[in-house]
């Protein structure tokens, strides 16, 4: 049996959808876009939704949007993809990381004055906090809110793995100065490539369209270059692929929901695993589904795991290599193991399983039974 580790779901409406702008005159900048953009604003029920090319250039957008330049601080997690971290680099700013809470791996709300606290101290600048809500679960956002007012820091969430994901009732992305979402394959929507600024700040929304699009001017005038600006616009085809997708959205989230739940109960009461899951006031939008070894399993362990899932056909993966421990940031920055023990310790045990919409019951017992096999077997070495 072979069963990838994502699968995006497509249909017939996102296939008419894509063959109605192959139909037309318009590849790039045309209605798609506007229409994508107004179904989205109005899905997080936000001013102005703004689409790019990836939610990478979206952070990068955000970023420089909303003044972060050289020299400036930026807090923000060193267990995510490199992309929130290198996105601050793109300005020339500086990447704080915060180490992560043991239980929702989003970064460590009460961990930000002490961090605070030495920024001050060294005399360096701090701008901004980018949070980011981790596998689709929710930031403590309330007291991060407190903090960046009495402090006067922006706030720009990195939701790109947390579409339909809520917190206290409010949907993640509605509470930072501006959020990004993103559209990868893997994502609970895709576009193929893509992602998504949203932001209730007029001034924001012009600039970044602006910027996306070489930096030319509002007139539409297309030699005319206000600043500088990026090739980071999205094509017709995505914006189609996109509008479909958020059109299902709640019955794709509903079928990721239900397959987190199988998961659950297949891999209930197993003392040798910690089980994602969501606290109180947490909605969690299901992007990955990432299990933990307990600690008497080391790094070895789980990549020889990993090996033999693989070996049966599973695909997996482990979720995320800390940020401050990939090559360019050690030589970059001087980081090393022990600087955010918390990161490093989850890391070392993540297995990311197959999760997607049409995996079925049948294929999680024959992952769910394989990876007990193999837990099994390496807890007796």
């Amino acid at each position: 049996m072979k069963i990838p580790l994502s699968n995006p779901d497509i249909t017939d409406l996102e296939r008419g959808y894509v063959a109605k702008v192959l139909e037309s005159p318009h590849l790039s900048l045309g209605p798609m876009l506007s229409e994508f953009e107004r179904a989205f604003a109005s899905y997080m029920g936000s001013r102005h939704a703004i689409a790019v090319n990836s939610g990478t250039s979206g952070l990068h957008l955000a970023l420089r949007g909303l003044g972060v330049g050289e020299g400036d601080s930026v807090l923000t997690s060193p267990f995510s993809f490199i992309a929130s971290a290198n996105c601050i680099l793109f300005e020339k700013a500086i990447p704080v990381f915060v180490d992560i809470d043991p239980q929702t791996y989003n970064f460590d709300v009460t961990k930000i004055e002490d961090v605070l606290a030495r920024l001050k101290k060294n005399a360096q600048r701090p701008k901004a906090i980018l949070p980011v809500h981790v596998f689709g679960r929710p930031c403590d956002m309330s007291p991060l809110m407190e903090l960046a007012k009495s402090h006067s820091l922006t706030i720009i969430e990195d939701a790109c793995e947390a579409i339909g994901a809520e917190y206290k009732g409010k949907k993640v992305g509605t509470f930072g100065d501006a959020t990004v979402f993103a559209f990868y394959p893997n994502k609970q929507i895709t576009t193929g490539e893509g992602g998504m600024i949203i932001t209730d700040n007029e001034q924001l929304s012009r600039l970044c369209k602006s910027l996306r699009n070489q930096g030319r001017s509002e007139d539409g005038s297309w030699l005319a270059h206000k600043r500088l600006g990026y090739n980071y616009r999205l094509s017709e085809i995505n914006c189609a692929l996109g509008l479909a997708q958020l059109e299902r959205i709640e019955e794709i989230l509903e079928k990721r929901r239900r397959v987190a739940a199988v998961y659950a109960e297949k891999l209930n009461g197993m003392e040798e695993l910690h089980l994602p899951g969501c606290g109180a006031g947490e909605k969690v939008s299901w992007f990955v589904y990432v299990v933990r070894l307990t600690d008497k399993y080391t790094r070895q362990d789980r990549d020889k795991i990993l090996e033999g899932l693989r070996a049966a056909g599973i695909g997996c993966n482990n979720y995320f290599t800390p940020i401050h421990l990939q090559p360019f940031y050690r030589g970059m920055f001087g980081f090393s193991e022990g600087d955010f023990p918390v990161t490093e310790h989850i890391a070392q045990r993540t297995i990311a399983l197959p999760f997607f919409n049409s995996l079925t019951e049948g294929q999680i017992d024959y992952i769910t039974e394989n990876l007990k096999r193999l837990l099994f077997k390496e807890a007796l070495r």
